[in-house]
């Protein structure tokens, strides 16, 4: 499963992915996928075969026949779909070995595509594009199909992502080098669909580099859900992963807007990335609860409308699922899991409530009015004729509201076990049914424990729990990119990043921020200390301490600035400068194959010299803004003011004409 150097030649600096014959887990579900997607194609091309036969023939027992060979047809690819489904559902085998205690987690599976031969095509394209010997670059072209093949089987690390994100940077320098947009290459690059199988295949770049980020953020899931979810530091890189996945994802579907295959669709898309923040924000959820969760009241509140958080996010998640373009085609097993976690995370929230109001009594020395606020900002609306303070107050009412939640708590786990039982893959899951399970005993234990005689006339509803986190799952890309393309591009000037160290005064830093990613510094207070430093209105903020924050939203930066001391914390800022600044105001002249340029300002005093009683300097044209209209007027461009021994300048000598365009993007070499 390791990376391993090319062998051939010893020189080869690309690395080897996964064998494709190593067995293991993943290995055997990618193998049959590539089986299934074969199979897939033949059935269609059958279909395809036996519908044009069907539309050509008039003979009765012909299409009879062919008729009945569509049936055989369709339902064979109806079968081989159900299989590919149950390939996305295999969700165990990516999970971790030691994994018992915790949800299994949804991870993509690798699109798988077909080999491709460069080594024609490019030779034929040096030899008659660049006038060399393509034979004498076999070496580089092998490397680089090397390096693809080797993409199809990447190990589930961070040297695999590191694998996917080489091939990637290649393919920018492969477009501009050998796919003419007047000239087809040849070269086909076909892509299956993850979720149908259905072969996509297109002779420009575009489908090769939008299947390379579907399956970096794909290797994504993977390594996140392999990850070890009973530590802090496991829980930590699962987040990271599938954050960084969903931030792939996007890029993916704001770049290429129009790729054919439907897994890359924008609906698609936008639902993978709801289910990837989903699952990150559910392993947020485990962090917190990992140390414990305080019998207390106000924490027990909080990890309440934690776990409303998460199942809000998940029932949007299934909401997107159900929609009629993504529910033909999104495995079964999905949309159920989602809805089973959207139950079971709503029940757990009701219980917290439950024990909070169940297990902790209002005490002299508790501090009323903070635990009121705090209540009254769980609940929307309080059942009518109630209120926050009655509830805490009142030991009747504590009770049956918190009974009321447990009612809502059981109902919700019994639901959760309801739906598991609906589908064959989550059965197959028993650390599911054992957690789902565990649950709804906790709450009926906790039920029993506190029934009365006036359960038949209790008739209160628990109201809905107000979601709220202070850990929420946002779109993260990779380390490498240089932040929001919307923002940081050529489009945009920017000053060098400048170091500014900020103290806060009374907990107050002097300025707020604005802004999606990267933040922004706005209402500024020009009296403050970071404002003394240097520190400007609009300033956008890149890094906190040694936190790199191109990608972080408001909340995140907050965060990281929240708990700082009175020794303070340095941040890198950067301005966005005039994008259009005013051209200098040059003229050129060229002498000896040289460029030379002068200021405007030295010609007209050498004028002024030479013609006192002119005083008007007229403008001359740049010589980048030379063009065709210029061409006849290039001697008032090219030569300087002469003077009556203009014969003895050396700008009055025959000088070359200027080079053309071809002469300097002449690029005969490849690279």
């Amino acid at each position: 499963m390791t990376d391993r150097i090319l062998d051939r030649a010893e020189k080869s600096y690309f690395k080897k992915g996964c064998s494709p014959l190593a067995q293991t887990g993943r290995s055997r579900l990618q193998n049959q996928r590539v089986g299934l997607n074969q199979q897939i194609i033949k059935q269609m091309r059958m279909r395809a075969g036996a519908e044009n036969l069907l539309k050509a023939t008039s003979n009765n027992k012909v299409r009879e026949m062919v008729v009945l060979e569509l049936s055989y047809v369709n339902s064979n690819l109806q079968l081989l779909m159900e299989q590919l489904e149950g390939l996305n559902s295999s969700v165990e085998v990516y999970q971790n070995a030691q994994e018992t205690a915790n949800i299994p987690l949804i991870p993509l599976g690798l699109k798988e595509t077909k080999e491709v031969d460069f080594s024609v095509a490019f030779k034929d394209f040096i030899l008659e594009h660049y006038s060399e010997d393509g034979s004498s670059f076999e070496d580089e072209i092998a490397d680089l199909m090397d390096l693809r093949q080797a993409c199809r089987t990447p190990s589930r690390s961070q040297a695999g992502m590191e694998l996917l994100a080489k091939y990637l940077n290649h393919l920018p320098l492969l477009e501009s080098r050998f796919f003419s947009p007047t000239r087809q290459t040849g070269i086909f690059f076909t892509w299956y669909d993850s979720f149908t199988g259905v072969p996509v295949c297109q002779q420009n770049l575009s489908l090769e580099k939008a299947s390379i980020l579907f399956n970096m953020a794909a290797l994504y899931t993977q390594i996140g859900t392999r990850s070890d979810r009973q530590t802090q530091a496991g829980l930590e890189e699962v987040v990271s992963s599938f954050q960084k996945a969903a931030g792939i994802l996007n890029h993916l579907k704001e770049t290429f807007t129009h790729t054919p295959s439907y897994d890359m669709s924008p609906a698609m898309l936008s639902m993978l990335i709801r289910m990837m923040l989903a699952q990150a924000q559910e392993c947020l959820f485990e962090k917190s609860a990992l140390p414990g969760i305080r019998n207390h009241f106000l924490s027990l509140l909080k990890m309440a409308q934690e776990a409303a958080k998460v199942a809000e996010t998940y029932d949007h998640v299934h909401q997107s699922m159900i929609q009629t373009p993504i529910k033909d085609n999104v495995p079964l097993f999905w949309s159920t899991m989602s809805q089973v976690k959207t139950n079971h995370y709503r029940s757990l929230a009701h219980y917290f409530i439950a024990t909070a109001l169940l297990d902790h009594q209002l005490r002299p020395s508790d501090d009323e009015d903070h635990q009121e606020k705090t209540l009254s900002q769980v609940y929307d609306c309080v059942p009518e004729g109630r209120s926050p303070l009655d509830i805490l107050r009142k030991r009747d009412h504590r009770r049956r509201m918190g009974k009321a939640h447990l009612r809502r708590a059981i109902l919700g786990h019994e639901e959760a076990l309801r739906i598991h039982g609906l589908c064959r893959h989550l059965r197959s899951l028993e650390v599911l049914r054992d957690i789902l399970q565990a649950s709804l005993q906790r709450s009926l234990t906790k039920f029993s424990g506190n029934d009365s005689d006036d359960e038949f006339t209790d008739y209160m509803e628990a109201p809905d729990i107000i979601s709220k986190t202070e850990h929420r799952a946002e779109m993260e890309m990779p380390a490498s990119t240089k932040g929001p393309l919307s923002v940081f591009s050529a489009k945009q000037r920017w000053t060098a990043p400048r170091t500014i160290r900020l103290r806060p005064e009374d907990r107050d830093l002097g300025f707020t921020l604005k802004g999606e990613t990267p933040v922004q510094v706005v209402s500024l207070d020009p009296l403050c200390q970071a404002a003394a430093d240097g520190l400007k209105e609009g300033d956008y903020i890149v890094a906190v301490g040694d936190n790199e924050c191109k990608w972080m939203g408001v909340s995140d930066v907050m965060r990281l600035l929240k708990d700082v001391d009175e020794e303070g914390i340095d941040i890198r800022v950067v301005s966005m400068m005039d994008s259009n600044p005013p051209m200098p105001t040059k003229s050129a002249t060229f002498c000896g194959n040289l460029p030379k340029t002068y200021s405007m300002i030295c010609l007209a005093l050498d004028e002024d010299e030479q013609n006192p009683k002119a005083h008007k300097v007229t403008k001359k044209s740049s010589f980048l803004s030379w063009g065709l209209k210029n061409r006849l007027k290039s001697a008032s461009t090219l030569s300087l003011p002469t003077a009556d021994n203009s014969g003895t300048l050396p700008w009055n000598k025959p000088r070359p004409t200027f080079p053309s365009t071809s002469s300097y993007n002449n690029d005969s070499g490849l690279y």
